[in-house]
């Protein structure tokens, strides 16, 4: 029945059209590879052909899509490319950026690299790298370095800054299995194999078959690492783990464990909320079997909060691609892929909705796409939002249809609903990814195609970009939450001159290790609120609330 109840949720999403969509379709190959349990090496080849026969066909499609006099940018936006990756120092990004603890950003590319492989997807087997502010690039490490691809193959999710100052990710291929393994990288570029998916019997630990996007992970408050796969788990619908630092792992919850998928299928990735629980949205199944957005506790149960496609023809939204973010006030935000009130023919259904959400499950569409002329507002939004320090949110936008020559931008909401685009991408299907606000106060991101380099055929390599909006530094904290007495690792810059640290107004001691980062404790009658830290210049404030646990 479980089987059956897949099949029929992707003959829907063939019809919708859906670029993503076509990419499971097509990569359908991977996953009965993985339902019967043939070699890994078969499994990637047929996965890598599918791909590459979409991508071509995208290539194919390429139009310039806006003159000057339609580009409604914001003023105050002030858009640079930073890097152009050529193949040879990555190629074709995937994942937002972050900030290590050097102030420099970390990221990882699909493909390029020095190192190919059967194994691998299109052209070479991905990278990590670093990136200066000024766009100086330093490749750290080019994967498929040893035999078979066993340290793994193609990363795509979001790097995660740990607790220790390392860097933790997730391949798609290579590994022991080569379904992707989980791995941790020094900022020197050391790295150590966690976990092989698919080490399971039938892949019920997980595995992943979304190419180039797994949804984020994150560490909680209690040390381990939570995330979710998108495949595999007892049903193939994916699963939610726990991983511990050293590379155990507990499978939290399978999806499509409900008749028809009332529970979801597909998940996108988890963040971890003030309340301690996780919250997570998926792209199908639900009551309409477009998708749900979910909350589901450490230890494994699991609520669904709302299911997507409950009003007439989905003016709610539908496909829910990007992970959620939960807001200073509480509330949690996101965005649907499809869906909403615009009938705009030239997104071709794929418009999309900005979402609000309670923790009880109370949905508000903030705003739907596509409701300007030639989509000049954007389409089909995939990405998590960030909330910057002014409060406004930031996302992207792909393009109605995944090959629409319309609405891929970089764009500005309003907490009312108020939508400002900030930048339009001149490439069909370039692929912005989601921002990332560094403690400088600028935006940062990649795009999956697009720049001056066609070394990544049958596409262009992608490119880094800053987006500077006027918006004064901050800092950043590592962990978000914590007990009285833990310490916590603080990001910025210009702290050799501090002279003062606070939590929500109550002092504590810290430790300047190096002009951009140092440590504090949580001071004894501190409460839940903004870290501040005082320099010689200037009070810089955290980006976000740090959570003091009782």
């Amino acid at each position: 029945m479980a089987k059956l109840q897949r099949l029929e949720l992707l003959d829907l999403v063939h019809g919708q059209g859906d670029r993503r969509a076509s990419v499971i379709k097509l990569n359908l190959a991977k996953r009965t590879c993985i339902a019967v349990m043939l070699s890994a090496a078969v499994c990637p080849w047929a996965a890598a052909q599918s791909l590459r026969s979409l991508l071509s066909f995208e290539e194919a499609n390429r139009t310039q899509p806006f003159a000057q006099d339609e580009q409604p940018l914001a003023k105050s936006a002030k858009f640079n490319t930073l890097v152009n990756f050529d193949g040879t120092n990555g190629g074709n990004p995937a994942g937002s950026l972050i900030q290590g603890r050097d102030g420099k950003l970390y990221g990882t590319t699909f493909d390029g690299g020095s190192n190919n492989n059967q194994i691998c997807l299109v052209g070479g087997c991905g990278t990590v790298f670093k990136i200066s502010a000024r766009g100086r690039l330093t490749p750290l490490y080019n994967f498929c370095a040893e035999t078979n691809c066993a340290d793994g193959a193609n990363p795509a999710a979001p790097l995660v800054l740990g607790r220790d100052g390392n860097f933790y990710g997730i391949t798609e291929l290579g590994g022991a299995t080569g379904s992707g393994t989980v791995f941790k990288i020094t900022p020197s570029g050391i790295l150590t194999t966690l976990y092989n998916w698919c080490s399971q019997t039938g892949c019920a630990d997980g595995a992943y078959v979304n190419f180039p996007e797994t949804g984020s992970f994150v560490q909680a408050t209690d040390g381990n690492f939570y995330g979710t796969n998108d495949t595999g788990g007892t049903a193939l619908g994916g699963t939610v783990f726990k991983l511990t630092p050293s590379g155990a792992l507990t499978t939290l919850y399978s999806f499509c464990s409900q008749t028809a998928c009332a529970d979801g299928v597909y998940p996108t990735g988890l963040i971890q909320a003030t309340d301690g629980n996780f919250y997570g949205t998926t792209q199908f199944g639900g009551a309409n079997r477009y998708g749900t957005v979910f909350r589901i506790t450490p230890q494994g149960k699991l609520s669904t909060l709302y299911s997507f496609c409950s009003q007439t023809n989905c003016t709610d939204g539908s496909v829910p691609f990007g992970p959620l973010v939960q807001a200073n006030n509480g509330n949690f935000y996101g965005t649907t892929e499809a869906g909403g009130t615009s009938t705009n023919t030239l997104c071709g259904g794929f418009c999309g909705t900005v979402f609000k959400i309670t923790a009880s499950g109370a949905l508000t569409t903030l705003y739907n796409f596509c409701s300007l002329a030639n989509c000049a507002d954007g389409a089909s939004p995939s990405f998590s939002l960030v909330q910057g320090t002014d409060g406004n949110f930031y996302g992207s936008t792909l393009g109605g249809n995944g090959v629409s020559q319309y609405g891929i931008t970089v764009f500005r909401l309003i907490a009312a609903g108020s939508l400002t685009t900030l930048h339009i991408f001149a490439t069909v299907s370039q692929g912005p990814d989601a921002l990332f606000q560094a403690t400088t106060g600028s935006f940062y991101g990649v795009t999956l195609e697009g720049g001056t380099s066609n070394n990544c055929s049958p596409f262009t390599c992608g490119i880094a970009f800053s987006l500077a909006m006027g918006l004064g530094p901050c800092v950043e904290t590592v962990p978000t939450a914590g007990k009285v007495g833990s310490h916590v690792a603080i990001l910025g810059q210009g702290f050799k001159s501090t002279t003062a640290v606070s939590f929500h107004g109550t002092a504590t001691k810290f430790t300047v290790r190096s002009d951009t980062y140092l440590t504090a404790t949580v001071p004894k009658g501190a409460a839940t609120g903004f870290v501040a830290v005082t320099t010689s210049k200037r009070k810089l404030r955290s980006n976000q609330k740090f959570r003091v646990i009782p």
